[in-house]
């Protein structure tokens, strides 16, 4: 068996870098498109084919059973469980206590028990606790299971993000890091349509609307994580579905553009917290911290501003499905946009301040006068694709910049899970009584849409600055901006500790 290309003794350090050029001289056109046995574009379409299909079902089930609360609300949820003041919101926040405490370690499980073990179990586990919530009496037991439900999707996020990086070359990334993140707009057109019909089942065995939307939906899932346990894909180095040469092809384009992974290196909480002490890090939290709040502001809160319009339950449903369309259409293609310029800094920018002026113009009419009606319904279409455009840019433009199993797993759990402490913000922060005009939550989603567009801007201009740092060191460049290669007096093991740290590494922009 061939060793690793991460595990190989430092002698063999020549052979990787002709293992990397043979990529690099495909990849720009001057080489063969077969990479020994192995053609590369039957590779990629073969990893899109086992990869792509089974995360973006996941996780669409995960989001689906996460905000289809918000569905059920429609349906009698308040009343029937006596909910009064902010305790449905309360029940919206006690998801992401869980949900933000266990991102790192979840996605420590991952690495330790494998993919296809760690998130086949958390699927079956949300699925089950979302089949309970359709059965609980009161508010503390709607607390409970959504307590439990933001345990077991702690790692659905990051873990599939970290997946895929470690599949992908960054300019080759972002079209399917959005493909699969718009798994989320799919769950929200996808939710709405499901929900108007279930709601029909009102009555249906003694059981209202909004018990079978999360007794069918989760019964669902737990259905789905069987089978999900034998199609999950693990990382390169132990993907079934690939040949020996294929796995070694894989690890190699991948060395290309990013360094060794490193997958053989434990990773213990001193080196969890070795990672914390570069500022790019928490800069990539506060990027995606601020695109949460008007993401779940409009997750949570679409349908309630929806109703306020003048529609009924059914119509309202109905009515949510098209701005999560348009949001997936116009992600996908800015994403291909993105990959084509290999650049991400101007695309999520520009996508932020399309969600800008939406909710600028839901502040401005909503709930002013009924004259506004189309006007204020036009403005969600551009909250939605604006947020859920650029949020997948931020994830993959962070993800993807980050080298090695060890930075990559903490830094993408730690991205997602102190970004989804703005899911807490967005719960209060359109409160019933401030229906119809909304006005305080509108502006929060404004502020923070604006932390995004600062943070985003000063994670761009840092890495900028330390690539031209590194490149006045004279140190041959790994990635986009250079030519491949290693730099001069570092040994294998420091090259695979250092991950995008490494001085021969240039960060996309």
């Amino acid at each position: 068996m061939t060793p690793s290309i991460s595990s190989r003794p430092s002698n063999e350090k020549g052979d990787n870098e002709k293992l990397a050029q043979t990529v690099q001289d495909y990849d720009s056109g001057t080489g063969e498109s077969q990479f020994g046995d192995v053609d590369m574009k039957k590779l990629l379409w073969k990893i899109d084919l086992h990869i792509l299909p089974v995360l973006c079902v996941m996780y669409l089930l995960a989001f689906l059973d996460r905000v289809n609360i918000s569905n059920a609300v429609l349906f009698g949820l308040q009343t029937d469980l006596h909910l009064t003041g902010l305790q449905y919101n309360n029940a919206l926040v006690i998801f992401f206590v869980p949900y933000i405490i266990f991102e790192i370690p979840s996605n420590l499980l991952l690495k330790h028990l494998k993919p296809h073990v760690w998130l086949s179990i958390c699927m079956f586990g949300f699925g089950l606790v979302m089949t309970l919530q359709g059965l609980t009496q009161n508010y503390a037991g709607l607390l409970a299971t959504r307590f439990f439900l933001g345990l077991f999707e702690s790692v659905m996020f990051p873990g599939s993000f970290y997946i895929l990086a470690n599949f992908y070359r960054r300019e080759e990334s972002q079209k399917r890091f959005s493909f699969f993140f718009c798994s989320t707009t799919l769950a929200g057109a996808f939710g709405g349509l499901l929900a108007s019909g279930i709601g029909k089942l009102d009555g249906a065995r003694g059981l209202r609307g909004w018990r079978w939307v999360f007794i069918i939906e989760g019964a669902f899932t737990c259905v789905i994580a069987i089978i999900w346990f034998f199609l999950l894909p693990d990382f390169p180095e132990d993907a079934k579905f690939l040949t020996e040469a294929e796995r070694n092809a894989v690890k190699a384009r991948l060395q290309a553009d990013v360094g060794p992974s490193a997958l053989h290196q434990k990773i213990g909480w001193r080196d969890v917290l070795d990672v914390f002490k570069d500022y790019k890090i928490f800069l990539g939290g506060l990027m995606y911290f601020g695109l949460i709040v008007p993401a779940y502001g409009y997750a949570y809160f679409a349908p309630t501003i929806i109703k306020n319009l003048g529609y009924g339950a059914i119509q309202t449903q109905l009515r949510s499905v098209p701005p999560w369309a348009c949001a997936f259409a116009f992600a996908m293609i800015v994403s291909f946009v993105s990959d084509r310029t290999r650049h991400r800094w101007l695309f999520t920018v520009g996508s932020a301040l399309l969600a800008l002026v939406g909710f600028a113009i839901l502040i401005s009419v909503h709930g002013k006068s009924t004259t506004h009606v189309h006007t204020q319904y036009a403005a969600l279409f551009l909250a939605a694709m604006g947020a859920y455009t650029s949020m997948p840019v931020i994830v993959g433009w962070f993800n993807t910049n980050l080298a090695g199993h060890k930075r990559r797993a903490v830094g993408s759990a730690w991205q997602v899970g102190f970004g989804n402490i703005g899911g807490i913000i967005a719960a209060y922060s359109f409160p019933s009584a401030d229906a119809p005009q909304f006005t305080k939550g509108y502006a929060i989603c404004i502020a923070f849409v604006c932390l995004s567009i600062v943070s985003s801007t000063a994670y761009m201009v840092g890495i900028t600055i330390e690539n031209r740092r590194r490149d006045r060191l004279g140190v041959e460049g790994v990635g986009l901006d250079g030519e491949g290669g290693v730099g001069e007096g570092v040994s294998p093991e420091e090259e695979e500790r250092l991950g995008d740290l490494h001085p021969a590494y240039r960060y996309i922009r």
